[in-house]
């Protein structure tokens, strides 16, 4: 009992640490799992390990095959999870580069990592190949910490994010193929029974994988199943896909849940976001309790095979070789300059799934006395923890270095998407400023995407939106929204993330019935509040441009537009394009010279020069 809760805890508080220090969560994961596993037998008086998985075969918390058991659950659960966050239309947007990272790339790792482990470390052709395929995968779930505070162009960030995604369930059935060519030849080499068992793998997983996700679908839309039963009848239903094809094929479990989370996710699913939540929430726990029980089980030995010059020269053949030519050769004749590709190069930590899977996979090929199975924990373990590591302690520094770092964050986020914050950023977009606009209302988040603009769905309160690497580029905040709580609330939690160029909201009516308490961070003017601008744009759904000479000329424009109706101002514009969000605070001390522009909403103005 001692030792299970001491697992939950630490794990929790591993994940607490990696959010607080903003690293891979993996990553304190598996040093608490060494200290309290192998590394502990240095300390104890008894020589014994703090946390034992399995002692002797049959003791320990997870006696005889639990363990197993236990980690190819918790794996199908997490790839599940994985699987219903592909979508076929982000695989469309993409773009070539992503596509061929996750084939050719893939390929690449196959087949490099392979053959570099075969001969520095002398295992047969089957051993290395199922190395190099545990290796293939980049998850997001380290790559995201790792990313989260490096301001990148919004293409890069967006590369690496989508390859991770798009490649764990990729790598996770290139292991599960080459585990069963190697289980089922039993020495006889790639024999017709293990092709097969091969096409078995794919024919069950895959049918299986379909045939539940759209029969867990259709009783879903059909209300079959009550509301506070829904999460825990689709979690059962995940299990026992995995449970029913591994009995039909061994190891097609993992390919069938795979597949029913990318059905599941490419569906009209109303309750695909709940879902999601509370799949993300237990794949929290899984992976807290996974990695601490998996690198307990490592043992002194195991870390005794890989202490030596070969693996630290695979290492550095798989960081400084492997994975550079699998990224430039797949971002050849793309848009992608020399030292992007360097960067996406360089950062390809690997992650849950090549862990998970090497624990399971290498501890059944040692059961069978496979030659060279104990070396396949190890070496995955040591890739997994090296590269981690090695990437989130010096991928900002290398960003900067090749400059790839992004000096000034130009994107703006507006909080809110209604007809104010399409127009504004419609505007923005064709003025070639990345724009992200966030509601919790769906209907104005498909309003704004149908303009082209980039927009999701998101609760103001929640700490997921700090999570987002598409907003790593985000310099400007402004907060449009009907609600002044709201408002000042994202001002107050997110202006330091994403408002370090400036933060913004618009003023209540206390405020505009008080010129003399006119807050540093209004937007526009302290008499046009977020009614004012609703009425603007519903009468005049437009923004014009008009030419300006000098100072006095912007204050005489800014006179006679707070006489006008329906007039609001909203930037100034520089003679280089460059965009300045006009303050309800400011005094405009900055000198305006001839051509500049003022950016105003709603009615044109008659005058000589407006557009």
């Amino acid at each position: 009992m001692v030792e299970l809760s001491g697992i939950i805890i630490l794990g929790i508080i591993a994940q607490w640490f990696a959010w607080r220090l903003k690293l891979p969560a993996i990553l304190p994961l598996i040093l608490i799992g060494l200290l309290v596993g192998p590394i502990a037998t240095l300390y104890t008086s008894d020589g014994s390990k703090l946390i034992e998985p399995i002692w002797n075969g049959q003791h320990g918390l997870f006696p005889g095959e639990g363990l197993y058991y236990f980690v190819s659950l918790a794996i199908s659960i997490i790839l599940f999870e994985g699987g219903l966050t592909l979508k076929r239309s982000e695989i469309r947007n993409v773009g070539p580069v992503i596509t061929k990272l996750i084939t050719l790339g893939s390929l690449v790792t196959f087949f490099g990592a392979g053959i570099a482990a075969h001969f520095i470390f002398g295992l047969s052709w089957q051993i290395s190949f199922l190395f190099s395929a545990l290796i293939i995968v980049t998850g997001p779930t380290v790559i995201t910490p790792i990313l989260r505070n490096i301001p990148l162009k919004k293409d890069l960030s967006a590369v690496l994010k989508w390859e991770g995604i798009l490649i764990d369930p990729i790598g996770a059935l290139a292991a599960v193929l080459v585990f069963e060519f190697i289980s089922v030849g039993e020495g006889q080499g790639y024999t017709l029974t293990a092709l097969i068992e091969f096409l078995k793998i794919l024919l069950f997983g895959f049918t299986f994988g379909f045939t539940f996700a759209h029969a867990l679908t259709f009783v879903i839309k059909k209300n079959f199943i009550p509301h506070y039963l829904l999460n825990v009848v689709s979690l059962s239903a995940v299990l026992l896909v995995f449970v029913i094809s591994d009995i039909f094929a061994h190891e097609s479990g993992l390919l069938a849940v795979v597949v029913m989370g990318m059905v599941m996710g490419n569906t009209d699913l109303p309750n695909l976001k709940e879902l999601l939540y509370f799949k993300e929430s237990l794949s929290v726990l899984l992976i807290s309790i996974l990695f601490i029980l998996l690198a307990a089980n490592i043992n002194i030995s195991d870390l005794e095979l890989i202490l030596n010059w070969k693996t630290a020269l695979l290492f550095l053949t798989i960081i400084f070789v492997v994975r550079p030519m699998g990224v430039f050769l797949s971002a050849l004749g793309s848009d992608l300059k020399f030292n992007e590709k360097l960067f996406i190069g360089w950062v390809g930590p690997r992650g849950i799934v090549a862990a998970g899977i090497a624990s399971l996979f290498g501890s059944k090929l040692l059961a069978k006395g496979e030659p060279g199975a104990e070396y396949i924990t190890p070496l995955v373990f040591m890739i997994v923890l090296g590269t981690v590591l090695l990437n989130a302690t010096t991928a900002r520094f290398f960003a900067k270095i090749i400059g790839v770092f992004l000096k000034k964050s130009e994107g703006i986020l507006i909080i809110g998407a209604s007809k104010v914050s399409r127009l504004i950023g419609e505007y923005l977009h064709k003025n070639n400023r990345h724009v992200v606009l966030i509601d919790s209302n769906q209907i104005n988040i498909e309003k704004a995407k149908k303009l082209g603009l980039e927009a999701f769905t998101a609760n103001i309160y929640s700490d997921t939106i700090m999570d987002n690497i598409e907003l790593n580029d985000v310099g400007y905040l402004m907060a449009l929204t009907g609600n002044s709580d709201i408002n000042q609330y994202a001002v107050d939690k997110f202006g330091k993330q994403f408002g370090e160029n400036g933060s913004f909201r618009l003023v209540n009516s206390d405020e505009m019935n008080d010129p003399e308490n006119n807050p540093k961070e209004g937007l526009f003017s302290h008499t046009d509040d977020f009614i004012k601008l609703m009425e603007a744009s519903r009468k005049y759904p437009s923004i014009h441009e008009i030419e300006l000479k000098d100072q006095e000329h912007y204050e005489g424009m800014i006179e006679i537009i707070k006489a006008e109706e329906n007039i609001i101002p909203i930037f100034l514009k520089t003679p280089d394009g460059e965009l300045e969000i006009i303050s309800s605070f400011s005094t405009e001390s900055n000198t305006i010279k001839e051509g500049y522009k003022l950016v105003y909403l709603g009615k044109m103005l008659e005058i000589e020069g407006a557009t």
